[in-house]
């Protein structure tokens, strides 16, 4: 990765977990819609377990940091359909533990925002 970038999938993954984390509980649901993710964005298997490491050793204060930096991977290499889907992923996956917490609706509306502001 020059630079530290990262290329679209791992950007999204790297969001997705961040968001699944920021409320402080793991469910089984969360881990689905987690593999469906991977699934529909790895056409190979390819393993995550550097990015995993990557991201389990973020402190809590720098989350937003590093969720910040995998938008603007992911927005630098993705369509505006492909924004819109994974903001889907990410709405299917704070609603995975019921209700939305505070602190994961800070980091979709970050999302969206920033998103879909630039759609006109």
């Amino acid at each position: 990765m020059p630079n530290g970038r990262r290329n679209k999938p791992i950007a999204g993954y790297h969001i997705l977990m961040i968001l699944s984390a920021v409320d402080h509980k793991f469910s089984v649901a969360e881990d689905r819609i987690i593999a469906e993710y991977i699934a529909e964005n790895f056409p190979i298997p390819v393993s995550l377990d550097k990015e995993m490491d990557l991201i389990s050793n973020i402190k809590e204060e720098d989350y937003m940091i590093h969720f910040q930096k995998a938008m603007d991977d992911f927005y630098n290499d993705s369509t505006e359909k492909e924004r819109l889907h994974l903001i889907d992923f990410a709405i299917k996956l704070t609603k995975a533990t019921k209700p939305i917490t505070a602190v994961e609706n800070i980091y979709l509306s970050e999302l969206y925002n920033e998103w879909t502001e630039t759609v006109e």
